[in-house]
């Protein structure tokens, strides 16, 4: 995709919203358009599927000049997610998410068909949701039917505006690490609209950051804008603790996951006991019936649970799963009694746990290859001034022999 100088003013206004845009975005990466309130990014991103005509510029997605062509034909082939879902109140969960296939010609078994596979793609039980309202739908659960209604017709490209703004943080990470899983399998071109920072390290492939008037301030790579933010006005942006926000660089996947002994809700309570026993550890995980983890039992807990574990144990307060970046992990293990964090799969069954000292290995990992890059960038200003001062000596002696 590539803007070339895309521009919009308004009437009566004297300067513009959007200023001469430019910018190349390759097929299949995550972009995230962050900056300030009213600098016009959300503008920027209506102008690439012209629910706000440009001024000026040109907008091209696969070689393609969409500037000229039908506005609504161009935004059957642009997937868009916004905050809140958009969802129609009037419209079933299928309905929803099949409106723009019914309005291209599908088929109704086709229909039917990628209806229920974009549901399975974002988690939610086909079975269950089809009939659903919106209204019958958690904010989380609208969110996941917006975004499988935005890729039900298979757009190459995806415009994301603050999808995951008017939701609790705990189903914001949630709903983060499922659009990190479904890029994995999908390789959609993204264009995400923030005003959260975090949000734009952990999904974006890159980060425009912007100022008034979408002028770009920088346009890199995650780590490259942590590292070495272009100006005050982006470190204003990354803020304190760069080394902290790496976290958001790294996923579970990409550290130790282990193992330890589970139990579920219906296995009896003295095999419970000869399980613990035989691990050799002071604690058990107990999966619910569908294998997803619900407690974390010690010996004391089984020695009160006189026969029932109603009431035995501590309950798991959050999961990661193998999207979640070791921010989230880390967080997830801090709040944890037990000193780590369940790792889920899809439908929240159990895969394994990350503990803390894996996580603290690799925050000193990222805080040694910081001070290496600080001391090669210092390095690097040292041997550029050493050059500069030997070229001014240079040049003195030799207007001096010239004299």
């Amino acid at each position: 995709m590539e803007l070339e100088a895309l521009t919009k003013r308004y009437p009566g206004s004297g300067a513009p919203a959007v200023d001469n845009v430019n910018m190349e975005i390759r097929a299949g990466e995550t972009v995230i358009f962050v900056g300030p309130s009213g600098c016009g990014k959300s503008t920027t991103l209506k102008m690439i599927n012209r629910l706000i005509e440009p001024s000026g510029g040109r907008i091209r997605i696969g070689g393609e000049d969409v500037t000229d062509i039908d506005p609504v034909r161009l935004r059957r082939k642009v997937g868009y997610a916004i905050q809140s879902s958009g969802l129609f109140p009037h419209m079933t969960v299928a309905q929803n998410i099949g409106l723009v296939p019914r309005m291209t010609g599908w088929r109704k078994t086709r229909i039917k068909e990628r209806v229920e596979e974009m549901l399975d793609l974002v988690g939610l039980d086909p079975g269950e949701f089809l009939g659903r309202y919106p209204r019958q739908l958690s904010g989380g659960q609208q969110q996941r039917v917006g975004v499988a209604r935005a890729l039900a017709a298979d757009p190459p490209v995806l415009l994301m505006d603050e999808p995951f703004g008017a939701v609790d943080p705990i189903t914001r990470d949630h709903l983060q690490d499922e659009l990190i899983r479904l890029q994995q399998e999908l390789h959609k071109t993204i264009v995400f609209v923030t005003h959260d920072f975090d949000e734009a390290i952990k999904l974006g492939d890159r980060i425009a950051v912007l100022r008034e008037r979408s002028h770009i301030a920088q346009f890199d790579t995650p780590e490259a804008i942590l590292t070495n933010p272009a100006d005050d006005f982006v470190s204003g942006f990354v803020g304190a603790g760069a080394a902290l926000k790496r976290l958001n660089l790294s996923r579970v996947r990409d550290v130790e996951i282990t193992d330890i002994p589970t139990v579920t809700v219906d296995t009896p309570l003295q095999q419970i006991f000869n399980s613990l026993r035989a691990s050799g550890t002071s604690e058990i995980l107990l999966l619910d019936r569908n294998h997803r983890p619900y407690k974390w039992l010690r010996r004391g807990d089984l020695m009160r649970a006189k026969g029932s574990l109603a009431r035995a144990g501590t309950l798991v307060t959050d999961t990661v799963t193998r999207d979640a970046t070791l921010r989230d992990a880390l967080e997830a293990v801090l709040t944890d009694s037990s000193g780590r964090a369940a790792v889920t799969g899809r439908r929240g069954e159990y895969i394994g746990v990350v503990d803390m000292e894996t996580l603290m290995n690799s925050v000193h990992e990222l805080l040694e290859e910081d001070r290496l890059e600080a001391l090669e960038h210092q390095h690097d200003l040292e041997t550029t001034r050493s050059a500069q001062t030997h070229a001014e000596q240079e040049g003195g002696d030799a207007g001096g022999r010239k004299a």
